[in-house]
C-alpha cells in the first residue's frame, strides 16, 4: 500500500459521508481524463480490524493497466455495527459513480468479511439510493456468506449481532429479493486450498442450491447459485491451489497472479 501511495496518482482519505470511517483511498490511472473501469476493494478483518490504509496493495498492478482502484473504509466493530457497515459500503458506491463520471464499469473485490460486504452490495435495491452503479463484476475471495455460525463464536463478542441482524445481513438468505443486475455482470467466488473448512464450506454452498438439515428449521431454504443466476449474474467458483486465507488476497500485488489477471 505504501508503494501504491508513492507510485500512483493517489487521492487519500476522500470522504463519502460524514462518519469518521466513511473515507476512500482512490488510486487513479496515469491519464484519468478518459473513461476507466474501477475496482472497488473491501477489506476483511472479521468486521473488527484492518482498514483501507492497508488495502491499496493491488493498485500498482492494476493502475498500470488503466484500472482505477478504490479502497473502501467503513466503521469496524465495536464502533460500527453490521447494518451500518453494509449501508456504508453501499453508499460508497453511490458516491463513486456520482463523483466520477468517467467510470466505465464497477468491479467489486472483497476478502473474507469484505467478500461478505461485497456480496451484500449485490443484493442492494438501488431504487432506494436513486443511483444504479454499473456493476460489471464481483470477485468474492474467501468470504462469509452466512452469518448465523458467527453468533456462536468469539467473533460476535465485538459485533454483538442478534439472530435477526445476522439473518438480514447474510447474502445466502437475502438474494431472493435482489434487484436484477446488468446481464453482463459476472460473479467469481474464489476460495483458497488452505482456507479453513468453514470458509470453504460457505464458498461452496454459496455456489450451490441445497438444503442444510443441520440448520435451524425456521431459517429460509438457502438459495445461492440459482438466485444469483436468476438475478442476471454469471457465477463461477474458483478453488486456488497452494494459497491460504491470507496470501490468497495478498498476491494481488503481483502482476502474474491468477486473480490479478482475472
Amino acid at each position: 500500500t505504501q508503494r501504491a501511495r508513492t507510485t500512483t496518482h493517489a487521492l487519500l482519505h476522500v470522504p463519502y459521508g460524514h462518519g469518521d470511517g466513511e473515507k476512500l483511498d482512490v488510486y487513479l490511472p496515469a491519464d484519468p481524463s478518459g473513461t476507466f473501469p474501477v475496482l472497488v476493494y473491501i477489506h476483511g478483518g472479521y468486521w473488527q480490524c484492518l482498514s483501507k490504509d492497508a488495502s491499496g496493495f493491488a493498485a500498482p498492478a492494476l493502475v498500470s493497466q488503466g484500472v482505477a482502484v478504490v479502497a473502501v473504509g467503513y466503521n469496524i466493530a465495536p464502533k460500527g455495527h453490521m447494518d451500518e457497515m453494509v449501508a456504508q459500503v453501499r453508499r460508497s458506491l453511490v458516491f463513486l459513480v456520482q463523483q466520477y463520471s468517467q467510470i466505465s464499469g464497477v468491479y467489486l473485490c472483497g476478502h473474507s468479511a469484505g467478500a461478505h460486504l461485497a456480496a451484500m452490495v449485490l443484493s442492494t435495491d438501488w431504487a432506494e439510493y436513486g443511483v444504479t452503479p454499473d456493476i460489471k463484476g464481483a470477485v468474492l475471495v474467501s468470504g462469509v456468506y452466512d452469518l448465523e455460525p458467527i453468533l456462536h463464536v468469539y467473533v460476535n463478542d465485538a459485533l454483538n449481532m442478534s439472530r435477526e441482524v445476522a439473518q438480514r445481513n447474510s447474502p445466502m438468505l437475502c438474494l431472493t429479493g435482489a434487484v436484477p443486475a446488468a446481464a453482463a455482470c459476472e460473479v467469481l467466488v474464489a476460495m483458497a486450498q488452505y482456507d479453513s473448512p468453514e470458509f470453504r464450506r460457505q464458498s461452496q454452498e454459496y455456489c450451490q442450491e441445497r438444503r442444510q438439515p443441520d440448520r435451524c428449521p425456521f431459517l429460509p431454504v438457502l438459495v445461492s447459485l440459482q438466485a444469483l443466476r436468476s438475478a442476471g449474474w454469471t457465477v463461477s467458483l474458483l478453488d486456488l491451489a497452494g494459497v491460504d486465507h491470507f496470501d490468497v488476497i495478498e498476491k494481488l500485488s503481483q502482476d502474474s497472479y491468477i486473480l490479478t489477471q482475472v
